[in-house]
C-alpha cells in the first residue's frame, strides 16, 4: 500500500473523513467557515470553556497586531510572528520588548490548534489559552514584558479605547466589566485557531491531483515516506508533526512526542548547552535532556533558521544533518559528537542520500509552502485586507 502524507493522522481522523460524507451539522458548518477548513481535514479540539466565535476571532486579530499589549508599547505577537514568514520572525531567536533574547526559535502558527502539546518542550501547556499567558507574563526572558506592575496600565489602554473596547464587550457579551487578561488569552486563541494551512501543492496532490507536483517533488515525497531516511516517523498527519489531536481524540490520551536528534552531546556527556535542554528543564530527568517536540514542516521553506535554537540556516544544512545522524561540533563551548547522544531518537540513524535525491526532497519540502495562507486576508492587521 501506497504510504500516504498523512500516514499517521490517527484513526479519529479517520472517522472524521469516513463521516465527512454525511450532511454537515450546522455547528460543524459554522466552525469549518471560521476556520477556513477543508471538509477532509478534522475539526480541532476546542475546549467547551471558549467557544470560537467571529466575535472573538476579530478581538483577537485587533490584540495580535496591537503594541499596547505589550508593557512599554513596542512589541505585538506579531512581531514574533510574521504572516508572510507563515508567522515565524526569521531570525535565531527572537528579541523580546526589552531587548532580552530568547533561549528558542519562533515556532510557525500554521495549524497550532492542532497541536496536543505546545511550545518546544513543555508537557502541561496544552491550551493555548494557557500558552497565551507565557509570552504576556513571562520574565524569563521577557517577552511582552507584562508585569504585576504596569498590568494595571496595559488593561486601561485598551478600557480608553472606544473602539476596541467595543470589540472586547462584543466578543464578551456577559461581561460586565471591560478588557482582562483572561479575556485577551480567550481572545488570542480564537484567532490563533483560524490560522489554518492546508492549501499546498502537496495537499492537493494528497486529495487527488496528480499534476500538483512534479516528478521531481514526486520523488521527493517518496523518499521522506520511506524507511531509509524516516522523515515521516516525526512528521506526518494533517500537521506534518506527531504532536496531533482533534476534535474526535481521546483528551486523555496525549501521547509522548518529545524527541532529540542529536543537535548536541556537549562534552559527550548527553547534554544540551545549560539552560536549554529542552524537556529535561521542566521535568528534570536526564533521560529527558535535549528532548523537544517535533516541529510542523508545513511552510518550512519560509520558516528558516530551523532547530529549537535556530542553529541550522538552510534546508540543505537540514540534510546534511539527518544524513550525518546528529551534528558533530568539534570545538567550541559546545563541542561534542551528537550522533553518540545516548539521548538521540532510534529513528536519526543517518542515511546515504544521493545528490539528485536530495534536490527532490528538498523540492518536496518547498512544495509544502501554502502561498494564499501567506496573505489570507483575515490573517492580515485589521484595515490590510
Amino acid at each position: 500500500m501506497r504510504r500516504v502524507l498523512w500516514l499517521l493522522a490517527g484513526a479519529a481522523a479517520l472517522v472524521s473523513t469516513a463521516l465527512g460524507a454525511q450532511t454537515l451539522s450546522e455547528e460543524e458548518a459554522e466552525l469549518r467557515r471560521l476556520l477556513h477548513l477543508p471538509d477532509h481535514i478534522a475539526l480541532p479540539a476546542i475546549p467547551e470553556f471558549n467557544p470560537l466565535t467571529a466575535e472573538k476571532i476579530a478581538l483577537g486579530r485587533a490584540l495580535f497586531y496591537d503594541t499596547r499589549l505589550s508593557g512599554n508599547q513596542t512589541q505585538s505577537c506579531a512581531s514574533c510572528h510574521l504572516p508572510e514568514l507563515a508567522f515565524t520572525d526569521g531570525v535565531e531567536r527572537s528579541e523580546g520588548s526589552t531587548g532580552q533574547i530568547h533561549p528558542r526559535n519562533s515556532q510557525s502558527l500554521a495549524n497550532v490548534a492542532w497541536f496536543s502539546q505546545l511550545t518546544w518542550a513543555s508537557q502541561s501547556l496544552i491550551t493555548l489559552e494557557e500558552q497565551i499567558h507565557i509570552p504576556i507574563r513571562s520574565d524569563r526572558p521577557v517577552e511582552l514584558g507584562v508585569n504585576d506592575a504596569n498590568a494595571p496600565e496595559v488593561l486601561a489602554r485598551f478600557d480608553d479605547d472606544p473602539e476596541i473596547a467595543r470589540l472586547f464587550a462584543e466578543a464578551f457579551p456577559q461581561s460586565e466589566t471591560g478588557a482582562s487578561f483572561n479575556k485577551i488569552s480567550f481572545a488570542l486563541a480564537s484567532f490563533l485557531r483560524t490560522m489554518t494551512s492546508f492549501g499546498s501543492r502537496a495537499d492537493a496532490f494528497e486529495q487527488g491531483d496528480r499534476d500538483a507536483l512534479t516528478a521531481e517533488e514526486q520523488l521527493g515525497l517518496a523518499l521522506f515516506n520511506g524507511e531509509r531516511l524516516e522523515c515521516f516517523h516525526c512528521h506526518s498527519g494533517p500537521t506534518l508533526s506527531t504532536a496531533y489531536i482533534d476534535r474526535n481524540s481521546d483528551p486523555a490520551s496525549r501521547p509522548f512526542m518529545f524527541f532529540s536528534n542529536g543537535l548536541y552531546n556537549v562534552g559527550n556527556t548527553g547534554d544540551y548547552p545549560a539552560g536549554n535542554q529542552g524537556l529535561f528543564e521542566q521535568t528534570q530527568n536526564r533521560r529527558h535532556r535535549g528532548l523537544f517536540r517535533a516541529p510542523s514542516l508545513r511552510n518550512i521553506a519560509l520558516t528558516a533558521p530551523y532547530m529549537h535554537d535556530g542553529s541550522i540556516a538552510t534546508l540543505d544544512e537540514i540534510v546534511d544533518h539527518y544524513a550525518a545522524g546528529g551534528r558533530h561540533l568539534t570545538e567550541g563551548p559546545f563541542a561534542g559528537d551528537g550522533r553518540l547522544n545516548p539521548n538521540k531518537s532510534h529513528f536519526v540513524r543517518g542515511f546515504e542520500i544521493t545528490p539528485t535525491e536530495r534536490a527532490a526532497l528538498i523540492a518536496f519540502l518547498e512544495s509544502l509552502t501554502d502561498d494564499a495562507f501567506l496573505t489570507r486576508p483575515d490573517l492580515l492587521p485589521p484595515g490590510e485586507e
